[in-house]
Order: C-alpha cells, then structure tokens, then sequence
C-alpha cells in the first residue's frame, strides 16, 4: 500500500480521535500538539506479541505525548485517553488495521477512560472488583487506570470481547452522566431486584 495514502489516513484517524469533545478543557494547544503527535506515531510498535510489552509500549507511548502537550495540558489521564481513543479509532479503521496487523493485539487494547466509561465500568463492576470513585481525566493516575481497566476486562469478558470496544455500547447510550444519582439509584434498585 502507497506510503503517502497510509500517512494521511492515519492522519486523519487522528484528527477524528482527538476531538473537541475528547480534549475539551484541558487548556489551549492540546488538540494541535496532540494531533500531531498521533498523526507520527509508529503502529509497528504496537504489534507487540504478549500483553507485558504491549503495556511497555502503551506506557511509553504515553509519556511521549504527555510531553508532547503544551505545560498545562499535560496529564497521564489525558495523554492516555487520547492514545487510546487513537488506537481503537484505528483498529476500527480497515486500512491501518489490516497494514498493521493490529487484531493480533486487539485484546491488550485499553477501553478509553474518561466519566462516561468510568461510571458504567463502576455501575457494572463487581463490589470485589470495583475500581475507586471516579474524579477527573486530568486527575486519573496509573493505578486507578489499572484498576479500571481490569473491571473492564471482567466485564468485557462476559460480554465475549475486548475491553476496547465497550464504549461503542456505552457512549450514546445514556443522555446524562451514569454518575448521576438516578443513574446510581437505578443501578441499587436492579440490584436489590437481583438479591430478592
């Protein structure tokens, strides 16, 4: 495939991932900055044949972009949801999937972490597994991203896919916040259904 047609699709890719909404404000720059460095990004790299490099890989991916970001974007959560918005964006995209290979390291993707995905992993968690209160992107740490991911991989597993594609389910489904106290309301009341 044309070298020049695979740039400017994964260029593309990366303009899509990294929206508005997705960096919204997290201080001026941040979209341009992270755009480019999304659009440069090697996906060879992330053809790694085990989850422990592939997690090598994905954390110093991060720290790249972390300090790709202008002073005041700069943020492990954010730099994370970005990559990883990037990457399932273009593991859904024929041409890179198929020039990278990327199904073959489609289960070590991470699902992006931001309120919405967090307040359903939360809501659908286990009361073993739940992962601690959600605050922020900006203030989401290694170890509470972890701790997310690892219940999005308990549920995703009894969904039968990967935890990346949660979100297509959840994001829409949902007009508010499942953070919201109807939405938590609702989540006590299935389960007290479920117990009786």
């Amino acid at each position: 495939m044309a070298e020049d047609f695979l740039t400017a699709v994964q260029s593309r890719v990366a303009r899509v991932a990294v929206s508005p909404s997705a960096v919204r404000r997290q201080g001026p720059g941040a979209t341009v900055a992270a755009r480019r460095f999304l659009a440069g990004l090697d996906l060879t790299l992330f053809t790694a044949p085990n989850p422990v490099l592939f997690r090598e890989v994905l954390d110093q991916q991060t720290e790249g972009l972390i300090k790709a970001l202008p002073a005041v974007s700069r943020s492990f959560g954010l730099s994370r949801k970005l990559l990883n918005i990037f990457l399932r964006d273009s593991l859904y995209t024929f041409y890179l999937r198929q020039e990278y290979e990327l199904e073959k390291t489609e289960d070590f993707f991470e699902i992006p972490l931001d309120s919405i995905t967090a307040g359903h992993i939360w809501r659908e968690a286990t009361d073993e597994s739940r992962p601690p209160r959600w605050e922020t992107v900006r203030r989401l740490t290694p170890e509470a991203s972890d701790a997310y991911q690892s219940s999005a991989a308990d549920i995703a597993v009894t969904q039968g896919i990967a935890r990346v594609h949660l979100d297509t389910f959840w994001w829409g489904e949902f007009a508010t916040s499942p953070w919201t106290d109807e939405a938590l309301r609702a989540r006590h009341l299935s389960q007290a259904a479920l117990s009786a």
